[in-house]
């Protein structure tokens, strides 16, 4: 399996960056993303956070974006 970057990844029109926090105990981790669009004189940026916890950084990585794609492919996203 390959490790899922917390770098910003670009779909399609969107640039979306996946990130991975460790909670308070620090035994799990929640997983948020930023959706930015630029083009031309307009710009769109929203920030997701998930109160979703996982045992492994890597599952929440893979959330992460997986939301993230949902959020610039999909029409009408599903609320999280």
């Amino acid at each position: 399996m390959h490790p899922i970057s917390e770098t910003a990844i670009s779909m399609g029109l969107f640039v979306v960056s996946p990130a991975t926090h460790p909670t308070d105990c620090g035994r799990f981790f929640r997983a948020s993303f930023s959706v930015r669009r630029a083009q031309g004189n307009g710009s769109y940026c929203r920030v997701f956070r998930f109160d979703k916890t996982f045992a492994l950084r890597e599952a929440a990585r893979i959330f992460a974006v997986t939301q993230g794609w949902l959020q610039t492919w999909m029409r009408h996203p599903p609320v999280c």
